[in-house]
């Protein structure tokens, strides 16, 4: 049989090979720490613009067609709103899913690099939204919004038009739903217990719930599966519970 190579420009394979990279390191990189974000911009963009990993020290603007969409801050600006932003996911007290959002947003507002923003945006945010809930490492975000590239963009560029990123999270908030919903549909069966658990506390919140509740929500597992991921959860006090076997509810701790 002869040898058959598949062909594509340099530059695919190089983005391929980078994004290969800094996700193999996701789980050392600290999405709270400038430096960290600077360090993954280096893997991502390695080979493909001379300044990669560095914060940009001229002024760019956003040019779609023959128009000018946004001029980002000036050069000189962009440390201290970098520093601002990670002082914001790191300390306020918003929860962490309006906070990914934020991020996302404010990354492509100050546009700190010369390129590989909207990756770097993309990318934070995933890892920020890890820390919220470990199902987030399934979840194909980044997929729907390349689904849904025309919206993606009209959100930004109105929320920019606005002066606030409302618009935007609202946009990102029902990307992150859609996004559950598949994953909910498509691989339930395949999922931990642990994560299912996690799936489970963005559906429940603080509302108190049933086995029967749980289980309408993961149609393929088994009654003992599901007595088994709440039994777990119970005793790694994830879960409160009151009352037993059938009339058993529980809570989010």
């Amino acid at each position: 049989m002869d040898n058959k190579r598949i062909l594509a420009p340099q530059k695919d394979i190089i983005e391929v090979q980078n994004a290969i990279q800094v996700y193999s390191t996701l789980p050392s990189l600290n999405v709270y720490d400038l430096n960290s974000f600077c360090s993954a911009h280096k893997m991502l963009m390695k080979d493909l613009i001379p300044d990669a990993g560095k914060l940009r020290s001229k002024t760019v603007g956003i040019v779609k067609g023959s128009e000018i969409t946004h001029i980002a801050p000036p050069a000189e600006m962009v440390k201290p709103l970098m520093n601002d932003l990670f002082d914001y996911i790191k300390k306020d007290k918003d929860i962490i899913l309006l906070k990914s959002c934020v991020l996302h947003y404010e990354l492509e507002f100050i546009h700190p690099f010369m390129d590989g923003n909207g990756r770097m945006g993309r990318l934070w945010q995933t890892l920020l939204l890890q820390q919220y809930s470990p199902v987030f490492e399934f979840l194909p975000v980044e997929l729907i919004i390349k689904q849904r590239q025309a919206e993606y963009y009209k959100a930004l560029s109105l929320s920019d038009k606005q002066g606030q990123s409302t618009l935007f999270i609202e946009f990102m908030l029902a990307v992150i739903d859609t996004a559950l919903e598949d994953l909910l549909r498509t691989q339930t069966s395949q999922l931990t217990n642990s994560s299912r658990i996690g799936l489970y506390k963005e559906i429940a919140g603080s509302a108190p719930f049933t086995r029967q509740d749980y289980m309408r929500h993961f149609k393929e597992i088994s009654a003992a599966t599901a007595s088994r991921d709440l039994k777990t959860a119970v005793d790694d006090k994830v879960l409160g519970k009151s009352g037993d076997k059938r009339t058993a509810v529980y809570v989010f701790v």
